[in-house]
């Protein structure tokens, strides 16, 4: 009905609707954003993390602090699961919670914004005291109408620093390609995080520039330098270094010093189905959210890079998201997978009311050699997660990609089916071992 009504519906009436809301909302909840400092990050790849560090440094480190993630709700020590299967809430339940977070005497709130929630005015009239871009590659490019659009679409969260009359901060990555971009708007105080050998190199010496200088990556951990400050952080992957680098500068914009954040981060576990090591032996089990090409890539590229030696072999699980969403990205997502794997198993995976099989025969297209690729089609998702332990050998990496720790499958007729791609790997397993 939901979709229905979009499509007979003129976007004019549409974008008038989210606007109204939004007005209504901030008026009902009584504009609480102006009460508690609000952190929004936005970016293709990364959101989560980063949100996820940068709220863990700031509440242990002495700041009640709230927190809105794909993951999870969180207001000082209290915290509960996102079963909303929606990222950035809309413009009600959104107010709502700044309003819980100010009445719970909260200092800061952490926000992943989506171009979604932008496009449907989700972030107006919250006082953003600090945005961050992460990274930009295609995504949602059907939605915004093109690359150009969607980018635009996160801009729109930098714009809204200059109607505000408070001190404004804003973040860029600025090793992504369109950092000039985001640079360009006008902010209090800007901030810069790079890689040490970073092609972009900002000559203006107003942008507070942050370096991750001796970076490595190893099977357990990665390493890296800020200011001759050594951070160990338990987490996988050279696209980590940058999240955490992003939330470390997001802290010392906050006047945290960089020994707090280094404490911190050190104790830092890890986030739920990201690069998420669900099983050790005798195989390994990767659970990751990865559903862009480029989140795609770096996980299988971190996997063969740092997790692999001379006998192993990857079985990669994956498929693609339908309701029309990025059919792009199916052929993409092949031909990387292609690149790493040494057995795929095309699966479900969120497919609205798109025929399942035809979303696996899209991406099955995107091989350029199949013959010569164990490839298998198994739609129900546990069982394809079932065979991939069953033919798992010692030492061989499972990458398990496209939910992480989402706790529904959306099917037709908007149909949500409880599921968790962690839990039923480790029942799986735990069959194995009986």
């Amino acid at each position: 009905m939901k979709e229905f009504i979009k499509k007979i519906v003129p976007s004019n009436f549409l974008d008038f609707y989210h606007y109204f809301l939004a007005v209504f909302a901030v008026f009902f909840y009584r504009f609480p954003s102006r009460k508690v400092k609000v952190i929004g990050i936005t970016g293709t790849n990364g959101k989560t993390t980063t949100a996820h560090l940068v709220a863990e440094i700031l509440q242990n480190s002495g700041h009640k602090t709230a927190l809105i993630s794909s993951i999870k709700f969180k207001i000082g020590d209290k915290e509960w699961k996102n079963i909303l299967k929606m990222t950035m809430p809309g413009r009600l339940k959104l107010q709502k919670f700044l309003r819980q977070a100010v009445n719970a005497n909260c200092e800061y709130m952490v926000l992943e914004v989506t171009s979604e929630g932008i496009k449907q005015f989700r972030h107006k009239f919250i006082d953003f005291d600090c945005v961050v871009f992460t990274n930009l590659t295609p995504e949602h490019i059907e939605r915004h109408g093109s690359f150009e659009a969607y980018k635009k679409a996160k801009g729109k969260l930098f714009q809204t620093l200059s109607d505000l009359n408070h001190k404004t901060i804003s973040i860029v990555n600025l090793d992504d390609n369109v950092a000039g971009y985001f640079l360009g708007f006008s902010a209090d105080e800007k901030w810069g995080y790079s890689a040490e050998n970073s092609k972009y190199k900002i000559q203006n010496s107003n942008i507070k520039n942050v370096v991750a200088k001796k970076r490595e990556v190893s099977p357990n951990k990665i390493k890296f330098f800020v200011n001759n400050v050594e951070f160990n952080l338990n987490l996988l992957g050279e696209f980590n270094i940058y999240n955490a680098l992003c939330a470390i500068c997001i802290a010392l914009s906050q006047g945290i010093d960089l020994e707090i954040c280094q404490k911190i981060l050190g104790q830092t576990k890890g986030i739920f189905g990201r690069m998420e090591v669900v099983v050790k032996n005798p195989f390994t089990i990767i659970v990751d959210y990865a559903h862009t090409p480029d989140a795609f890539e770096k996980v299988y590229k971190t996997v063969s890079q740092v997790l692999s030696n001379n006998n192993f072999k990857i079985i990669g699980v994956f498929g693609s998201c339908g309701g029309g969403r990025d059919k792009w990205k199916r052929k993409e997502i092949a031909k990387i997978a292609e690149k790493y794997c040494d057995e795929i198993i095309l699966t479900n995976e969120d497919p609205y009311d798109e025929d399942p099989e035809e979303i696996l025969n899209e991406i099955f297209s995107g091989f350029s050699d199949a013959r010569n690729l164990k490839i298998s089609k198994i739609l129900d998702r546990k069982q394809a997660i079932k065979q991939a332990v069953k033919i798992a050998k010692p030492d061989d990496i499972v990458v398990i990609t496209g939910k992480g720790c989402e706790p529904w499958m959306r099917v037709a007729n908007n149909k949500k089916i409880p599921w968790d791609d962690r839990e039923i790997v480790k029942q799986e397993f735990n069959k194995l071992l009986k």
